[in-house]
């Protein structure tokens, strides 16, 4: 909570655009968030624990109206998906470690399953549906079923990229269709903006991860037949 406190501080001024402020920690923190997407791209052991500084910040953000002083709105599921991606983060940092240690790549792309992908869709569908109703106890912002939504599907996005799965991108494009009217309607200006260029970028780094997948399967060699060599039947 102390370290939670001293972050708010040491970010808690604003940056004036136009007739908005944004807050310093949120735009700071989604630099560092990007930061991470590009490594993530490049399949880069660092781009985790860079990641993990961002969602410490942003964690701030989104529960600036109980840490702190700002009049906003708390979207629990926007900072419980930080306090997510910190612990999935720590997995995927591991992981990529010691695939890196083991004298391979950090991670080698692959397609998920069929049996994966419908499980993806399902804990995405259920999770919405059953999260929707404790985030609205507990005060979230409306529409409440859409912060539920980003919540569980950067659950799913973040735990894909961990196992190397190439459709991980295409989940945080559905997060972001939903989550960037969200974030506007909030108020919370500069993450609305970083997802939206995000959205778009996230598909750059599908196409990367496919072309990425298709170049690491295994050749085949052959040898052509030496003329010279009669085969007796």
């Amino acid at each position: 909570m102390d370290f939670l406190r001293w972050l708010i501080e040491a970010f808690n001024s604003y940056i004036t655009v136009g007739s908005s402020a944004l807050l310093v920690r949120e735009v700071v923190g989604n630099v560092f968030g990007l930061a991470s997407a590009l490594g993530g791209i490049r399949r880069k052991v660092w781009a985790w624990p860079v990641g993990i500084i961002g969602n410490l910040l942003l964690l701030t953000v989104f529960l600036g109206s109980i840490f702190g002083h700002d009049q906003t709105a708390n979207l629990l599921g926007q900072a419980g998906r930080q306090i997510m991606f910190i612990a999935v983060s720590f997995y995927g940092w591991q992981r990529w470690k010691s695939s890196r240690e083991s004298g391979g790549s950090a991670v080698t792309p692959r397609w998920a399953t069929g049996t994966e992908r419908i499980s993806l869709a399902v804990v995405m569908v259920v999770g919405t549906v059953a999260l929707t109703p404790i985030f609205g106890a507990l005060g979230s912002y409306e529409p409440v079923w859409a912060d539920a939504w980003t919540f569980v599907g950067s659950l799913l996005a973040t735990y894909g990229m961990a196992k190397g799965l190439v459709e991980f991108w295409l989940i945080w494009v559905i997060v972001d269709v939903v989550g960037v009217p969200l974030l506007f309607s909030a108020g919370y200006y500069a993450s609305a903006f970083m997802y939206l260029f995000y959205g778009c970028f996230t598909l750059v780094g599908f196409f990367i991860w496919w072309k990425a997948k298709n170049d690491s399967k295994p050749s085949i060699e052959t040898e052509m037949p030496d003329p010279t060599v009669k085969v007796s039947l």
